[in-house]
């Protein structure tokens, strides 16, 4: 029987994701591509769990890396 004080996360769209960051959505598909951002393929829609992404973001998943993104142009 589950515990019904447990409370389960809702999984979030790349569209409430965007306002949550407040970023485009190109920003946030180049993370999930280049930055392993924390992010589930449900069938054709991309998935998030926010407390996933803050944790992410948190250990320096979306800081700027200029002098790795030139070296790749």
């Amino acid at each position: 029987m589950a515990d019904n004080n447990m409370i389960i996360e809702k999984w979030s769209t790349l569209k409430e994701v965007q306002e949550y960051l407040g970023v485009g959505r190109e920003t946030i598909l180049q993370w999930i591509a280049k930055r392993n951002m924390p992010a589930y393929k449900v069938g054709r829609l991309w998935k998030f769990k926010l407390s996933e992404v803050d944790d992410w973001i948190r250990s320096g998943g979306a800081a700027e890396e200029e002098k790795i993104e030139k070296a790749d142009e």
